[in-house]
């Protein structure tokens, strides 16, 4: 069945990691249509606007446009074609076109299938004009909830995530001490493009790994060319235990301070949520760092409140200081039960990219 959306209210289409559907609905402050416990995604109705940037759930947002809830297996193409002309309120042409699944097991089944299906809708959208090679132009999404069950929507590059499925993909070095890396690795693509990476991630610039041990964080900061101190009681295991660039320290990293200001302080410590951010807000209020970058730990209940209210006391300390500030939060693939959070005193980016 061919289930039009074009009378209805903005419906939007959003991926989340499995098991955080609630904080992912919750937080668009819109009406909840579909949120299935582990699903790995959310349908929402009623608000005409919702900016990517602000939203820490959400892996992706796409402006939902139709769905169809039993596609044929015999010929899927014939009715995704006729579903994807009919939409009314959708671009004209894309720039792209993105198979989709859940992240999750089951939705692990189905990538053979996209794959395999969609070089068939590619041709017949080019030629039909309604794909083209333009990456300023909105995308296509097709995100299969099953083989039968798909839901059709756009996003704009400028208001969404660039990675297929939201998931910016990592590879892991042979020699990382841990697969801590990878988050490191990707908040760096996640909160700053390639320019700002050069400018802000230089070689010869300083940083402060609070909870170090056994390296991961550490270990990416020196691949950028950074120079580190490594504060935990614990040990640094690996290529990170006697490297050069490394100054290792066995102190209390809620009481250490560096004798001069860094150019950043990264934190991974296991710790409540409130009291890690009242660390950060005071190491950045006092000029100790210039950039922060680091992990909540939510609690299993009231996940969304206790992230709240952790974001609003740091923001409460800087503006009782009078600091500028840029402060951003994002639940990351990999990601578990935290959130990765940026806080800079410099105003890196004024605007959203284009």
């Amino acid at each position: 069945m061919h289930d039009s959306m074009n009378t209805q209210p903005p419906q939007w289409l959003l991926y989340c990691r499995p098991g955080f559907e609630g904080e992912c609905a919750q937080e668009t402050q819109a009406q909840q249509l579909e949120a299935t416990s582990d699903s790995g995604f959310v349908r929402v109705q009623g608000k005409p606007r919702l900016d990517f940037t602000q939203l820490v759930f959400a892996r992706q947002l796409i402006a939902m446009h139709t769905a169809i809830a039993d596609l044929p297996q015999r010929d899927r193409l014939t009715p995704l074609l006729q579903a994807i002309a009919d939409m009314t309120d959708a671009p004209e042409r894309f720039g792209a076109l993105w198979l989709e699944t859940p992240d999750t097991n089951d939705g692990k089944t189905l990538s053979s299938f996209t794959r395999r299906f969609q070089p068939l809708l590619e041709a017949a959208l080019s030629d039909a004009g309604r794909l083209v090679d333009d990456p300023k132009l909105p995308r296509l999404h097709l995100f299969f909830v099953d083989q039968n069950y798909v839901i059709i929507g756009s996003s704009y590059p400028h208001n969404s995530a660039p990675w297929p499925m939201g998931i910016l993909r990592q590879k892991m070095p042979h020699d990382a001490p841990s697969r801590s890396y990878l988050k490191l690795a990707e908040a760096f693509a996640l909160f700053l493009d390639a320019d700002e990476q050069k400018k802000w991630l230089a070689p010869g610039m300083t940083a402060v790994d609070l909870g170090a041990a056994p390296g991961g964080w550490t270990w990416q900061l020196v691949q950028r060319g950074l120079k580190v101190t490594a504060i935990d009681n614990g040990p640094m295991k690996g290529a990170a235990e006697n490297h050069p660039a490394i100054k290792h320290l066995r102190q209390d990293g809620f009481r250490y301070r560096p004798t001069r200001p860094v150019d950043w302080l990264v934190c991974d410590m296991v710790e409540q949520p409130a009291r890690v951010a009242a660390l950060m807000a005071d190491w950045v209020a006092s000029g100790s760092t210039k950039h922060a970058l680091f992990n909540l730990k939510l609690p299993m209940k009231k996940r969304g409140a206790a992230l709240s209210k952790a974001l609003n006391e740091i923001r409460a300390v800087l503006d009782a200081k009078g600091t500028r500030y840029q402060l951003q939060a994002k639940h990351l693939y990999h990601d578990r039960e935290e959130i990765t959070v940026f806080l800079s005193r410099a105003i890196i980016r004024t605007s959203k990219p284009k």
